[in-house]
């Protein structure tokens, strides 16, 4: 019963309009139907009261029904609750079915989407020719009363109007949010494709030019071409863990290893040396994920650029944040001056997102990378 209950709010907005703004009418034509409201709808101009006839029944129809249709044909309905309110006060009857047309205005200002300033415009007319006749008959309406009236009836347009506008900021926020958020996914898996394939292809081409010279050892062109498999399979093992992004249960904080990061490098034929201080925070969030890419990038740019030459690696964990500086020696240019920059450039906007810091550039004769990224950040 409970599960029950809880599905009526949205079986309720599955239904067509019609059939939902159907209650509404209904209700507003079955109350001038009640002795207690009888002669107690819109006066405007005072026209003596008349009894319930077979016309009134005629009149209370068209000021209810076409609710029914309010948002899918504003328009209609507007014109038919109008005509038919302008009927109900001429012959005073004065029915509660009058205060349908506050309800139709409103929706006609938020639905309508075509000539509404025609409609403004008309129905405007229309007021004065209805003032016009009431003022012409047995009527004591002063002028501030019609234009009280009609003001009130420009007041639930503009209402509306008002919601219309609100609506359509609101879809258009949420357009530039979804468009937005489309653009950053597609940023980071540039990203972490670019990460992924360049270090991999890189220690892989590094390893077959070197593969050519050592046809007369077999012993080491067979490790070679072992290393060249094992780096295959490790780049296909990252790129599953790319495609994996897409997954809503993904964990975006598990990286590798900084440790089989250096071996697989120095497997290249990159001398590399490696040193840690202290411990990772156990709540490091995104710091370890950017301190890895960092490393990485570093050391593929070694590879690219300075292939044979000492690199130094050296990550530093503190209480707040992490410390890592990849300098090799000799390095004649970095990935900034050539390809398409998404590398460093890449890294300095992940850790400026964690508010860190990041440089890259020469330094005693070396090209150093060096980021501090605060730890304990969300992903």
């Amino acid at each position: 019963m409970i599960s029950l209950l809880r599905r009526i709010p949205d079986l309720w907005r599955r239904l067509d309009v019609t059939v939902q703004d159907a209650p509404l009418a209904l209700a507003l034509a079955l109350a001038s139907f009640v002795p207690a409201l009888d002669d107690k709808g819109t006066h405007l101009g005072d026209v003596p009261g008349r009894p319930m006839d077979a016309l009134a029944l005629v009149v209370i129809a068209f000021e209810c029904l076409p609710l029914i249709v309010r948002r899918r044909w504003p328009l209609v309905s507007i014109a038919l609750v109008s005509a038919a309110f302008a009927a109900d006060q001429l012959t005073g009857y004065h029915t509660v079915a009058g205060t349908a047309l506050p309800f139709a205005l409103v929706s006609a200002g938020l639905h309508l989407t075509r000539f509404r300033w025609t409609a403004v415009v008309v129905l405007s007319a229309a007021y004065v020719a209805l003032a016009v006749a009431l003022d012409r008959g047995p009527s004591d309406e002063t002028v501030a009363g019609f234009v009280t009236f009609y003001l009130a009836l420009v007041a639930a347009w503009a209402i509306g109007a008002w919601l219309r506008l609100s609506r359509s900021a609101e879809a258009e926020r949420r357009e530039h949010v979804a468009e937005a958020t489309r653009i950053a996914e597609r940023t980071s898996i540039a990203r972490e494709l670019h990460d992924v394939v360049t270090h991999h292809v890189t220690a892989m081409v590094v390893q077959a030019e070197a593969a050519r010279y050592l046809t007369a050892a077999p012993e080491r062109l067979d490790r070679t071409l072992q290393t060249i498999t094992d780096t295959g399979r490790r780049s296909l093992t990252d790129l599953r863990h790319l495609l994996d992004l897409l997954n809503p249960d993904h964990n975006p904080e598990s990286v590798g290893d900084l440790r089989s990061l250096v071996e697989q490098t120095r497997q290249a034929g990159q001398p590399v040396e490696f040193a840690e201080e202290g411990e990772a925070v156990r709540d490091a969030g995104s710091a370890e994920v950017v301190a890895y890419r960092v490393v990485q990038e570093a050391l593929t740019n070694a590879l690219k650029y300075a292939h044979g030459n000492p690199t130094n690696v050296h990550v530093r964990y503190g209480e707040r944040e992490i410390t890592v500086e990849v300098g090799t020696e000799g390095a004649r240019r970095s990935a900034a001056a050539s390809g398409s920059g998404r590398g460093l450039a890449g890294l300095r906007d992940r850790v400026d997102v964690l508010g860190g810091e990041f440089t890259a550039g020469q330094r005693e004769g070396a090209f150093v990378v060096r980021a501090r990224i605060p730890a304990g950040n969300p992903s």
